[in-house]
C-alpha cells in the first residue's frame, strides 16, 4: 500500500528574473513573442482572459500542480508568492470543477500577485472581474473544488501544453499567454527587436496603401494558371 502524500509539497530555491529583465518584456505583444520564438511558446488557445480589458501582464512564474478538483496547491501558492509573481496552475486540464474563484482572487490581489493562469476552470466570474487582476482560464463553471490535497508548489509543470518552470517569464494579453524560458530570455529579446522592426515596416506599408507584399507577388508570379474553357 502506498503511503499517503503530504497535503502540500513546496519546492524552493528556483532562479528568478531581475526586475530590469522583466521590464524589458513589459508591453510586448504575445504574437510578437511567439514569432520571436519561431512560432512556439503560446499556451493552449482555450486559456483566455476572463476580462480582455484586464489582460496585459508580465511576471515570473510560480508554478502549481493542483490535484484535479482540489485547491490545496493554489492555497500553497498564496503562502509562497512574492509581489509581482504570476501563479501558473496545472491540474491535468480537469474541467469538472473550478480551481479558482473570486475570494482567492481578492486575496491574491492583496498579496500583489500580478496574474493567475490555469489550464483549468474558474468560478464566480463577476466577483473576479470586480477584483481587477488578470485571470486566465479555460472557462467558467459554478462547481467548487475540494480542499483535501495533495498540491505541489514550485516544481516544474506542464500547463496548457507547455513546460513551465518557476522563474520563467510569463507574458499575457488579450490574445493569450506566452511562456519565455528564463535561460532563453536574452535571445528572445534580441529576436523580438527584429520582429517589431519588421512589423513596423509592414504596418507603414499598409497605411501607405499597400495591397500585398513581396511574398504575395512571388506566389502570384510562380502560380500555375489554368484558363477556363
Amino acid at each position: 500500500m502506498l503511503d499517503n502524500p503530504p497535503l502540500l509539497t513546496i519546492h524552493r530555491g528556483h532562479r528568478r528574473p531581475s526586475a530590469a529583465l522583466l521590464e524589458r518584456f513589459r508591453g510586448a505583444q504575445t504574437s510578437h513573442l511567439v514569432d520571436a520564438m519561431e512560432g512556439r511558446g503560446a499556451m493552449d488557445w482555450q486559456i483566455k482572459p476572463l476580462d480582455p480589458g484586464c489582460a496585459a501582464f508580465v511576471g515570473p512564474a510560480l508554478t502549481v500542480f493542483a490535484y484535479p478538483a482540489d485547491i490545496v496547491g493554489v492555497y500553497g501558492a498564496m503562502g509562497e508568492a512574492k509581489p509581482g509573481d504570476v501563479v501558473v496552475v496545472a491540474n491535468d486540464s480537469y474541467r469538472g470543477a473550478a480551481v479558482f474563484g473570486d475570494i482567492v482572487a481578492g486575496m491574491m490581489k492583496n498579496i500583489g500577485i500580478a496574474a493567475f493562469v490555469t489550464e483549468g476552470l474558474a468560478r464566480d466570474k463577476a466577483g473576479i472581474l470586480a477584483v481587477g487582476m488578470p485571470v486566465f482560464a479555460a472557462g467558467i463553471v459554478p462547481t467548487s473544488p475540494a480542499g483535501n490535497g495533495s498540491g505541489v508548489v514550485g516544481a516544474p509543470i506542464v500547463c496548457g501544453g507547455l513546460a513551465v518552470t518557476s522563474g520563467d517569464i510569463i507574458v499575457g494579453d488579450a490574445d493569450g499567454v506566452v511562456v519565455v524560458p528564463l535561460d532563453r530570455a536574452e535571445a528572445v529579446l534580441t529576436a523580438l527587436e527584429a520582429v517589431r522592426a519588421a512589423e513596423a515596416r509592414t504596418i507603414a506599408a499598409v497605411e501607405a496603401g499597400a495591397t500585398g507584399n513581396d511574398k504575395l507577388k512571388r506566389l502570384m508570379a510562380e502560380a500555375r494558371v489554368i484558363e477556363a474553357g
